[in-house]
């Protein structure tokens, strides 16, 4: 019975870490430009209603803030996004990735590499590290606490 115990634990640990990797997938592809617009109704849906998201960093925290609720962080990052035109490319790859889930709660560790194009033709590549907690909210997992900080940002020629 303990065997059988330990099993079903570390099996509910991997579905959670798969959960988490998928969940941040689909919210990678929605931050990604371009592609169809994204509604914000589709980012709310990847948050706990008690959702924050913050820039951490002098640079990070001056630039983005910090934003409470789960309609505040999608209007928030929606505003980015299509259809407003402050990003012709916006491309993210994670990697560095650590995922570990407890029960109902995890927390995950990525290093972001963001690859923008603005709409004044500006080119950007971006290193940024994202500590992220999440919850299984009705079998759900969903993000709680969203953490970006800027490790370095080089302006790119045309």
């Amino acid at each position: 019975m303990q065997r059988l115990a330990t099993l079903e634990g570390e099996l509910a640990k991997l579905v959670g870490e798969g959960a988490v990797r998928r969940l941040m997938a689909r919210y990678m592809d929605l931050c990604d430009v371009p592609r169809a617009p994204t509604h914000v109704s589709d980012l709310a849906g990847l948050f706990t209603e008690d959702a924050i998201w913050e820039g951490i960093g002098s640079q990070t925290a001056q630039t983005f803030g910090q934003h409470h609720g789960r309609e505040a962080v999608a209007a928030f990052v929606g505003g980015y996004l299509p259809p407003s035109d402050h990003f012709r490319l916006n491309l993210h790859y994670l990697t560095s990735e650590s995922i570990l889930v407890d029960g109902s709660a995890g927390q995950g560790q990525w290093i972001m590499q963001q690859i923008s194009t603005y709409a004044d033709g500006r080119n950007e590549l971006f290193g940024t590290r994202l500590n992220i907690d999440f919850r299984c909210v009705d079998g759900v997992w969903l993000i709680a606490h969203f953490r970006t900080q800027r490790l370095f940002n080089k302006e790119l020629g045309a």
